[in-house]
């Protein structure tokens, strides 16, 4: 995932990968690098681990779009997919939707919901249900993220009916978990990039998505309206930039170059 950032005059590129079987080996289901770049000589000014990042930006961007696009007085936060990135979104929400009571958390393994429900307990105090389906989790929330693996042949499980007025789902695993129907059923469909999304389906991704989608930026911008009712029901595909992990890395290398921190290595 190569990026340029012109306004800062940032460049470099995560090389990152998803193997969905890793947990059951004992390893992050996602792992990587990230290669920060000069961009007058291409020369490399760093290397870091990219999980931290990953997660981190990808929290971030759900919480500017759940800022922009959520309703301000949402209690009840569903997670459909109870990982790592589950932890940073919930970190991220919790900053942009102050009214936060409730977590639904499901995962097809019961103890990463039981280890979740923990996380959300003692680190925002808030109250935690692991639930047996994602219809239990989906159907008694305001506030939706799903987080599972991406897979080329899904089986997605969220249904349309389960989706109540006025509710806000970002997901981030493409069209894994969320069915053409309740992609259809949206009021509002977005995507952090549109033409990266369109890019996707030639591969045979978003089959099932219906092609009246808005961009998040022009959103933010104010070009484009987003949720104009309080019942709409809002969906935001977000993929993931390269421009927010250059941008994350960048700020990270700052603050190591100052505290002194990493190791100078001969290439």
């Amino acid at each position: 995932m190569p990026a340029y950032v012109r306004s800062s005059d940032i460049a470099g590129l995560k090389w990152i990968s998803g193997f969905p079987d890793n947990p059951s080996r004992g390893l992050p289901y996602i792992s990587g690098l990230m290669i920060l770049n000069d961009p007058a000589t291409g020369v490399p000014l760093a290397v870091m681990d990219a999980s931290w990042i990953t997660a981190v930006r990808t929290g971030a961007a759900t919480a500017v779009a759940a800022k922009y696009l959520a309703r301000r007085e949402a209690t009840h936060l569903a997670f459909i997919g109870c990982g790592v990135q589950a932890r940073s979104n919930l970190d991220a929400l919790a900053v942009v939707q102050p009214r936060l009571t409730d977590i639904l958390a499901y995962d097809i393994r019961p103890e990463a919901a039981e280890a979740f429900a923990e996380y959300g307990q003692m680190r925002h105090r808030l109250r935690v249900a692991v639930c047996r389906t994602p219809e239990e989790a989906v159907r008694g929330a305001e506030l939706i993220v799903t987080a599972t693996p991406i897979l080329k042949h899904p089986t997605p499980v969220l249904l349309a009916e389960w989706l109540r007025p006025g509710v806000f789902l970002c997901t981030l695993d493409f069209d894994s978990s969320v069915t053409p129907a309740a992609f259809e059923a949206a009021d509002v469909l977005c995507s952090d990039d549109v033409a990266q999304l369109d890019f996707y389906r030639l591969d045979g991704y978003f089959r099932g998505v219906p092609d009246r989608i808005g961009d998040l930026g022009d959103i933010v911008a104010g070009r484009m309206k987003g949720r104009e009712r309080p019942d709409a029901r809002v969906i935001s595909i977000n993929l993931g930039l390269a421009l927010e992990d250059v941008v994350t890395a960048h700020r990270i290398y700052q603050a190591a170059r100052t505290a002194g921190a990493g190791r100078d290595l001969e290439l």
